[in-house]
């Protein structure tokens, strides 16, 4: 049975972006050779959203983000790693939401969830 998610970046600095994702996000990873790093994630969920609308992505498309529980705290600890951020935090309902850029061209979304997982 399906145990678990396993996400990509495409980036055209690959080493930079997984020493960032190592050295700077701190995300725990394992050598699965030459230099190829596989990151242990602490958990995950998935969301299934409406396409082709307005404001609305096209069908097929896909996202990555990381959450967390305190926005400003994670925002104010990576910004202290040198880690630049796309614009402040904004609310949008679902959550509160700022973006910021990793190695190689690739700007992702962090969010403190305001719905409960459990």
């Amino acid at each position: 049975m399906i145990r678990g998610v396993h996400t990509m970046f495409y980036t055209s600095e690959p080493e930079a972006f997984r020493a960032f994702a190592r050295d700077v996000l701190k995300f725990p990873a394992h050598d699965v050779g030459e230099g190829w790093l596989i990151f242990d994630m602490p958990e995950a969920d998935m969301g299934c959203h409406p396409a082709g609308g307005p404001g609305e992505k096209e069908a097929g498309t896909h996202d990555i983000s990381f959450y967390c529980d305190n926005i400003q705290a994670t925002v104010d600890e990576l910004k202290s790693r040198g880690v630049e951020f796309v614009h402040e935090v904004q609310d949008h309902g679902y959550g509160l939401v700022t973006h910021f850029k990793m190695p190689g061209n690739v700007v992702v979304q962090l969010y403190e969830p305001r719905y409960s997982k459990g």
